[in-house]
């Protein structure tokens, strides 16, 4: 929405303040109103961002009953507008009681034009800001996998892809770079097929031991050797009608590499120290992060086996490479993380969606979903920052180590630590630090706590 025709209203019943704040915000599209039921009227025709509403309004202009029945009915309409209190010196303590009942922020009369205009400006980007993690939440859910979070062109093909080969029974080669989510995509291509309803298997190649991989896959009789006190099913045979999922396919050893060619060419098991050959019907979805192209040159990986395994290939963009999925990731990550742990962040700030953007991302989706729980379980505030990230914002300088600035960073620890605290709780806040409500937020204030974009 451009400046140009953005919405404000303007509550309050001087005529000659209403023409002031009209050229004041020329650019904006101002909605005046002088009584509770105009705003309440103008705010159902069109949801505004910001709202400007006078305390002191009739039948209560020395009180504040009228003001905060205003606020009250904007935020019950449009709970995502921001509504700025306007008051005088003697009505302060409305003011603060105005603020714990929702709004945004206060100003006191005699109006500074540039004070108003910078506070309606901040008001406006969290309101976009709030605004966008909204939309990339409910993008989440436009994916067209379910449970498979991507926005991006590069991913959303990957996505169709697997939706065209899922239906038939090609052997699938998923590569991509570590934490890219292949055994996500894995277990999508079972869940699309006519398989759906039998067993998935997966399989870490890289996890077991070169002299348990053959026991594990293939299953050995009683016997077979020192310690096979039973018969026991391996990973392939449990497998039967379903799909086995070999992850990093590259760690197998070259003998293995024979026995497992040996199995694809007729799904045929053969446990160790067994004698009958047992019939099987699966699906193999592999995956890697190792270069098998290479790998054959250097004469590790079997050309033959990589044939049978490479029927089709998926080729999975790391997450730099996926314009807008950081973004959207992230805040399903947020959603999920904020349920699970009953915490209040419910965005990320403007300098913490411009850090994920820009953020290389080296551990791809596994190192973004690390680093937005830790940010959702350790931040104290309703929007997370670059810093709860672990992230340096775009531009971001050393800290200076004047002793003014010095003391200034210790002063906003000290708040944001009391307000933590307390709950975010004023009153108790201001008991902690030895201070009244009013300095409290004046302080709140000087150090943009509560503002922070």
């Amino acid at each position: 929405m451009s400046t140009t025709t953005r919405p404000l209203l303007i509550v309050d019943d001087d005529p000659g303040l209403l023409r002031q704040l009209r050229w004041a915000f020329s650019e904006h599209k101002v909605y005046p109103a002088s009584t509770r039921q105009e705003a309440a009227d103008l705010v159902r025709k069109d949801p505004v961002p910001v709202a400007i509403v006078d305390l002191g309004l009739p039948p209560d202009p020395d009180g504040a009953s009228e003001g905060l029945a205003i606020l009250a009915d904007i935020l019950a309409i449009a709970p995502a507008t921001k509504v700025i209190i306007a008051t005088g010196n003697e009505t302060r303590e409305y003011a603060l009681r105005a603020i714990a009942l929702g709004a945004y922020d206060f100003y006191q009369k005699p109006i500074d034009i540039d004070a108003l205009q910078l506070i309606v400006a901040r008001a406006e980007r969290i309101f976009d800001l709030e605004a966008e993690n909204r939309r990339l939440l409910e993008a989440t859910a436009a994916s067209p996998i379910d449970g498979i979070i991507a926005s991006s062109p590069e991913m959303s093909r990957v996505l169709r892809n697997i939706e065209k080969m899922a239906a038939t029974d090609v052997a699938v080669l998923l590569r991509g770079e570590s934490g890219t989510g292949k055994e996500l995509l894995a277990r999508a291509v079972h869940k699309l097929s006519v398989r759906a309803r039998e067993p998935f298997v997966p399989i870490n190649c890289a996890a077991i031991p070169e002299t348990l991989l053959e026991s594990e896959l293939f299953g050995y009789e009683k016997g077979a050797f020192t310690g096979a006190l039973k018969q026991t099913i391996g990973r392939i045979e449990s497998a039967d009608r379903g799909t086995l999922f070999l992850d990093e396919i590259g760690d197998v050893p070259l003998p293995m590499q024979v026995k497992l060619l040996r199995f694809l060419q007729d799904q045929v098991v053969e446990r160790i120290g067994g004698r009958n050959p047992v019939q099987v019907d699966v699906r193999i979805v592999c995956a890697t992060n190792q270069d098998l192209d290479l790998m054959i040159t250097q004469g590790r990986f079997r050309e033959d086996l990589y044939y049978r395994l490479n029927e089709v290939t998926v080729q999975i963009p790391p997450l730099r490479e996926r314009a807008g999925d950081a973004v959207a990731l992230a805040s399903f990550f947020l959603s999920r993380f904020a349920v699970e742990y009953g915490r209040l962040a419910r965005g990320f700030s403007a300098t913490a969606l411009a850090a994920l953007k820009d953020h290389p991302w080296p551990g791809n989706v596994r190192e973004l979903e690390n680093r937005v729980k830790r940010a959702v379980v350790m931040t104290d505030g309703p929007l997370i920052s670059a810093a709860d990230l672990g992230l340096a914002a775009p531009g971001e300088e050393a800290p200076s180590l004047t002793i003014r600035d010095a003391r200034a960073r210790a002063e906003r620890e000290v708040l944001q630590l009391a307000l933590a605290q307390a709950g975010s709780n004023l009153s108790k806040a201001a008991k902690l630090l030895g201070i009244s409500r009013p300095t409290l937020y004046d302080l709140m204030q000087q150090h943009r706590i509560g503002l922070d974009l």
